[in-house]
């Protein structure tokens, strides 16, 4: 495909590579853990499919996003997609493969089903990375490098603030609003995708993922997606890990 950018290649590389080696997920068939709870993170250094715990305490969000909505949110939804990805390349050469090179497999072979499931595994963990509570400054205006970038290519943080609103608000149904950086480039945007879309199928890095599937705050803000919104960014975001996503 000579529209396939640079970054798009090096994934598939990675993916066609000499196999890595085995994981180590600790996780039972059923998706359960030794000892109980959702901590399966991989004793190997390849991380696989697993279900990431949670980087801070159910309930450290409230009283913007409740412990309740992580039971569901972490504890069930995420939980679905990472075991059916799981179950669907057990024993393929995708087995030991990274969400993220699993989705981009999918992708590029055209397995619908098989991306939807990796790529939400992907979505949800890149979202729980991205907050954290108030407290430990989570929220408002943003430091670091990605402040710089994001007045250089947005014009201010307001300017910004707008074009995510818009597409978090936006998107049709259930979706994501992403801030990306184009690794070619350099460049920032804001852009939005529906269902478990994701924007490394368009050779863009994810920086920032704001979940608008309704699962996401439907307990805590019933159908004020806006309000879930206005609490994301003035409340929870992760500056930090937006900052250690930047090229």
């Amino acid at each position: 495909d000579p529209t396939m950018t640079s970054f798009r290649r090096a994934l598939l590389a990675a993916l066609l590579a000499a196999a890595s080696s085995p994981r180590i997920s600790h996780a039972s068939a059923d998706g359960t853990c030794p000892g109980g709870g959702n901590d399966c993170r991989p004793a190997s250094s390849s991380p696989g499919i697993v279900h990431e715990p949670l980087p801070y305490d159910p309930s450290a969000l409230e009283p913007h996003i409740s412990s309740e909505t992580f039971s569901y949110h972490h504890g069930k939804h995420y939980l679905k997609y990472v075991n059916t990805a799981r179950t669907m390349i057990q024993g393929t050469d995708l087995e030991n493969k990274s969400a993220e090179e699993v989705l981009m497999a999918a992708h590029e072979s055209g397995n619908s089903i098989l991306f939807n499931n990796a790529a939400q595994a992907y979505n949800h963990a890149f979202y729980f990375k991205c907050l954290k509570p108030k407290a430990e400054g989570g929220g408002g205006k943003p430091t670091g490098p990605v402040s710089e970038r994001i007045d250089s290519n947005f014009g201010s943080y307001d300017k910004f603030r707008m074009q995510f609103e818009s597409a978090a608000n936006g998107a049709f149904g259930s979706g994501w609003a992403w801030l990306v950086e184009d690794p070619e480039t350099g460049t920032l945007k804001v852009m939005s995708t529906i269902g478990a879309g994701n924007p490394l199928t368009s050779g863009l890095r994810p920086l920032l993922a704001c979940d608008v599937w309704e699962h996401a705050y439907y307990v805590d803000y019933r159908n004020d997606r806006g309000g879930y919104v206005t609490a994301f960014l003035d409340e929870l975001v992760d500056w930090d890990f937006v900052n250690s996503n930047l090229g």
